[in-house]
């Protein structure tokens, strides 16, 4: 009956004494752990320090409601369509905004609709920007500002100029859109060294995809018009004439609306602005980081070296 307590006992002082060996472990090793802390502490913040600042432009944006307006106005007329044997191309039966989302992101519209309009060494040469004279100031070993060339070192499939596919991969490292499934609202964010650069990268994404849709969207309407020109014209039937008529007064109604409408496929909730303060880098967290992970890597190092040692003494 008394084995209970005194095995009870036992086993209290030697997590005592286990407990014990642990931080006298780490108080002769505390040195070793201060030093190494204060070494990776430092590495933290020279990495910190070599890290540049980062702008972050912000649009918040509202798709355009596609089933009124354009798309709506002819909601009415497909059994006149049928009726005159016509079939024409409609627009945004689904929504642009679905589809200018993943335009945003794709190749084709970066090289077409993004890259002819930026300067290609803010985003592939820049070595950092001088927010004191607001100049941008490039690596002079990838490009030469004084004589516009490129000098980078390259090697296939790479070529002296950035190709669009190279300069494509850097861009979306710069850019990201955020959805809210509930609202149906956008968020777009670009960061770049210069805030001037992030606005105006920013307000160019918007535009062009807004020009992009309306231009697609126009060129829909007059094959549209000019077939329905064809069609009436070759049919003697006063009622497929009539039918024909009508979808002429209408598709000439969704061309006006086409040239007026500028946000044809987002318009804004909130413009991107030109900001005062980064966006990143968190000097103070990355620096944080590296301190802890300091502190256990050496608390790691000291006790595994302990308890190493102890073995091969017993």
């Amino acid at each position: 009956m008394n084995n209970l307590p005194n095995s009870q006992l036992n086993k209290d002082h030697d997590d005592e004494i286990n407990l014990q060996e642990l931080f006298g472990a780490l108080y002769q090793g505390k040195w070793v752990i201060l030093s190494f802390t204060a070494f990776i502490s430092i590495i933290g913040v020279i990495y910190s320090l070599s890290l540049p600042n980062l702008y972050q432009a912000q649009a918040s944006l509202a798709p355009v409601d596609s089933k009124s307006g354009i798309s709506g106005s002819l909601g009415g007329l497909g059994g006149i369509a049928g009726l005159a044997g016509v079939s024409i191309p409609r627009i945004g039966d689904e929504g642009n905004s679905l589809k200018a989302l993943k335009k945003l992101k794709s190749l084709s519209f970066f090289e077409f609709n993004v890259m002819p309009y930026i300067f290609l060494p803010d985003l592939m040469a820049l070595d950092y920007w001088d927010y004191q004279s607001n100049t941008l100031v490039y690596d002079e070993s990838i490009y030469k500002k004084d004589t516009n060339a490129w000098v980078r070192g390259y090697s296939y499939p790479k070529k002296q100029i950035p190709t669009a596919q190279e300069s494509y991969k850097v861009f979306l490292k710069h850019f990201n859109i955020i959805e809210d499934n509930k609202t149906g609202f956008l968020v777009l964010n670009v960061k770049h060294q210069s805030p001037y650069i992030a606005k105006q990268w920013a307000e160019l994404l918007i535009n062009q995809v807004n020009v992009f849709y309306r231009k697609k969207d126009k060129s829909e309407a007059e094959k549209a018009v000019g077939y329905l020109n064809q069609q009436i014209t070759v049919t003697s039937l006063s009622e497929v004439k009539e039918a024909i008529a009508e979808l002429l007064q209408e598709e000439t109604k969704r061309l006006t609306l086409i040239e007026a409408n500028e946000s044809y496929v987002f318009e804004y909730i909130d413009p991107p602005a030109l900001m005062e303060r980064k966006s990143e880098p968190s000097r103070a967290i990355i620096c944080i980081i590296f301190s802890m992970f300091g502190a256990m890597l050496s608390t790691l190092f000291v006790l595994i070296r302990h308890y190493a040692f102890s073995k091969k003494i017993s």
